[in-house]
């Protein structure tokens, strides 16, 4: 097991949407406090787009993630 370390901002993709072969179609952006919370416990996280569901999957550089998360995400003030 080894340890890494979070990005700074108060939130990171996290996948939803799974397809047949069980990838994502895309991921999303939740507060990465609710993050291990959600992988450990089920319990369910809210996205910025405001699509609900449990932390299932993480993100590899170059996945597909949802166009209004993204775009709420980048009109966000440091901090927020």
């Amino acid at each position: 097991m080894s340890t890494q370390t979070l990005p700074d901002v108060d939130t990171r993709p996290e996948s939803t949407d799974e397809t047949d072969d069980d990838s994502p179609k895309m991921f999303h952006y939740v507060r990465k406090n609710k993050i291990a919370e959600s992988a450990v416990m089920g319990t369910h996280v809210v996205a910025l787009c405001g699509e609900v569901f449990p932390v299932t999957k993480s993100p590899k550089p170059g996945s597909p993630v949802c166009p209004d998360c993204k775009k709420i995400y980048e009109g966000l003030l440091p901090g927020e």
